[in-house]
């Protein structure tokens, strides 16, 4: 069908062969089960668009998809954790109302649209492109002290924009289920004891109200790989993103297919993860 509607002439022999070599000529089962079998060699099966292995395409790109995510992740928690400790503990304070509507604003405002207004700005008032994850020198040269670095220096636009939506929601998150502990009879009775306030807040109430921040790591890691594809688009950062779409849209089932089943894994470990640590985390899980 592709071929055709490039408008070249495409006879049955050439059909046949086609369906041969990508296995198209047998039953459906018979295409998912040698799939399968082939993973365990490290064969993801021959991209339908691309005409190159599957994995050939994706190794590279799964390890700047994962850095970033990575990378996003940790701005996630690393402002989301004080911001929202301040929050709950200075209530109805001028520092409690910025940081509201900051994060009502970083909820509103979809990524796709911060990275066109990050751009916007950075090519409008200082005249350069933030595009992509390397500098045009580092794009295609192999790996190096160097090109780590350049990384790290293109790294923290993307990842702020794919961050912003999730720390404004973990700030709401936290503000709520630390306002909602301190006011229980623990802490009142900890506190009638004399014992010191951040050694009170940190040691029970805190530790308490971190379980959204561990039980969100079983989605957000997948959240940010598959959320960060228009995102990818726009920045053009060389992620799983955009070779997600650009399969999906071209019908690359192997391709397409591969992705989805490495964000099914990231889900499933990232469930584990969730599970074990809050079970570490909280002695009431344990019990229960």
């Amino acid at each position: 069908m592709t071929l055709e509607s490039a408008g070249q002439l495409v006879d049955q022999a050439l059909i046949d062969q086609l369906k041969a070599q990508y296995g198209l000529d047998q039953p459906i089962y018979v295409q998912y089960f040698k799939w399968v079998a082939g993973m365990t060699r490290g064969e993801f099966g021959q991209s339908l668009t691309w005409k190159t292995p599957v994995k050939e395409l994706i190794w590279e790109r799964v390890g700047l998809t994962f850095a970033l995510s990575l990378a996003s992740l940790l701005f996630i928690w690393v402002v989301a954790f004080p911001v929202g400790i301040y929050s709950a503990i200075k209530q109805y304070s001028i520092g409690d109302y910025v940081f509201t509507f900051i994060s009502f604003v970083g909820l509103g405002i979809p990524p796709f649209l911060l990275a066109l207004v990050v751009m916007w700005l950075a090519f409008s008032k200082f005249g350069i492109s933030v595009g992509g994850l390397f500098s045009v020198d580092f794009q295609d040269a192999p790996w190096s002290w160097a090109k780590v670095i350049d990384l790290l220096q293109h790294l923290w636009i993307p990842m702020v924009v794919l961050g912003l939506g999730g720390t404004a929601g973990l700030i709401r998150i936290m503000r709520a289920n630390l306002l909602d502990e301190l006011h229980k009879p623990y802490v009142v009775t900890s506190r009638a004891k004399g014992m010191k306030e951040r050694k009170l807040i940190l040691k029970h109430p805190v530790r308490v109200a971190l379980n959204p921040f561990i039980s969100t790591v079983g989605w957000t890691l997948p959240g940010l790989v598959s959320g960060s594809v228009i995102v990818s688009v726009v920045l053009n950062l060389p992620t799983t993103g955009p070779l997600l779409l650009r399969a999906l849209m071209s019908q690359d089932m192997y391709l397409a297919g591969t992705i989805v089943l490495m964000l099914s894994i990231l889900t499933v470990i990232g469930t584990l993860i969730s599970d074990i640590l809050l079970a570490w985390l909280d002695p009431r899980i344990r019990l229960q």
